[in-house]
């Protein structure tokens, strides 16, 4: 079999399936079998056409769990059959974070999916070096789920590795908030606290064992001290990437402390910089993740510390892709993580 199937984006909302080569493995490379794909935020602004670094057409993809399908003779980090995720970032190498070990910031970075190929066909060929292996045990689901909790372990170890007596605050609780929370929680933090407006999300939230707040029924900062103390957080995760919840993240960040920025701003932020300098905080963004944060979400769902069916509210097949994008527009807060089947 030479053929596959294969989703593009022609333009924005509009997906077409077409019969592709499945590209020859290289020595160093290694053929997966495509099992499920995620859904994210950034995807939904590519189907929208308001992604501002994406051309079409695009193949989109880039949260997978898959199957080795086929090694090239010069892989050792898996075999056939194994189970596996795949790390989308394409980068230089050459550049200073790339050789400082920040290729998350390479100069010319790439994302598979975004500005260059991604996983939406029924096999991928990719550099085995960017495959990591799943625990056996690992349903697909989850394996699919380990690249947005990358990013969140990237986010919280932005701040710190060991959160062992911290005081955390995050602002969201869409997927990438409610992991943030929870990984903030399972690296040991004292107390996480959750602010978000959706009854849905915060609902959530609860069930996975997060403690949360409604600012439009509560006074924020008063939960903050109620919850943390007088001394109130001591590092505050922005996950939305809007401008009133980093005006709240600055107005309510102790002095000294942190603020770390893991939510994407649409527009150009309004940044209050003189309580920044005056209060001496902290303000770190968080890009995407590195293998270590990848290895580290794998280490935290095999301890069983992160709640991930929970946050699956949607399950469609592969040729259902534009429905679930769909659901998602439709459902607005109510659609927390999108799961697509290949299989189906």
């Amino acid at each position: 079999m030479n053929k596959m199937i294969q989703a593009i984006m022609t333009a924005p909302g509009n997906i077409v399936y077409q019969d592709v080569d499945i590209p020859e493995v290289q020595p160093e490379q290694i053929k997966v079998k495509m099992k499920r794909i995620g859904i994210c935020g950034s995807d939904i602004h590519v189907n929208h056409g308001k992604h501002p670094y994406t051309n079409y057409p695009v193949v989109q993809g880039h949260e997978v769990s898959a199957e080795v399908a086929e090694v090239g003779n010069k892989v050792t980090n898996c075999r056939v059959g194994d189970k596996v995720t795949i790390q989308p970032q394409v980068v230089c190498g050459k550049c200073y974070p790339c050789t400082h070990g920040m290729y998350n910031d390479c100069e010319t970075l790439k994302v598979m999916g975004f500005q260059t190929i991604g996983m939406a066909s029924e096999y991928f060929v990719v550099d085995a070096k960017k495959a990591l292996v799943l625990p056996k045990d690992m349903s697909w689901d989850h394996g699919a789920m380990i690249e947005p909790l990358a990013v969140a372990v990237h986010a919280v170890r932005r701040y710190s590795g060991d959160m062992h007596g911290k005081k955390a605050v995050v602002l969201g609780g869409g997927p990438i908030g409610n992991l943030v929370a929870q990984t903030a929680k399972a690296l040991g933090a004292e107390v996480v606290l959750l602010s978000e407006l959706s009854a849905y999300r915060l609902a959530t939230a609860q069930k996975c064992g997060i403690t949360t707040v409604n600012p439009n029924e509560r006074n924020l900062l008063d939960a903050i001290v109620e919850a943390c103390g007088k001394d109130r957080a001591d590092v505050i995760f922005e996950c939305i990437g809007i401008n009133p919840t980093m005006k709240q993240a600055i107005e309510y960040a102790r002095k000294g402390s942190h603020i770390i920025v893991v939510g994407v701003f649409g527009d150009l932020a309004t940044v209050d910089m003189a309580a920044v300098q005056d209060h001496e905080l902290s303000l770190l963004g968080s890009a995407m993740y590195r293998e270590e944060d990848y290895i580290k979400a794998i280490d935290l769902v095999a301890a069983g510390k992160i709640e991930f069916e929970t946050l699956i509210t949607h399950r469609f097949g592969f040729r259902e892709f534009k429905k679930g994008y769909d659901t998602i527009d439709q459902e607005k807060d109510k659609a927390m993580k999108v799961m697509i089947n290949m299989e189906k």
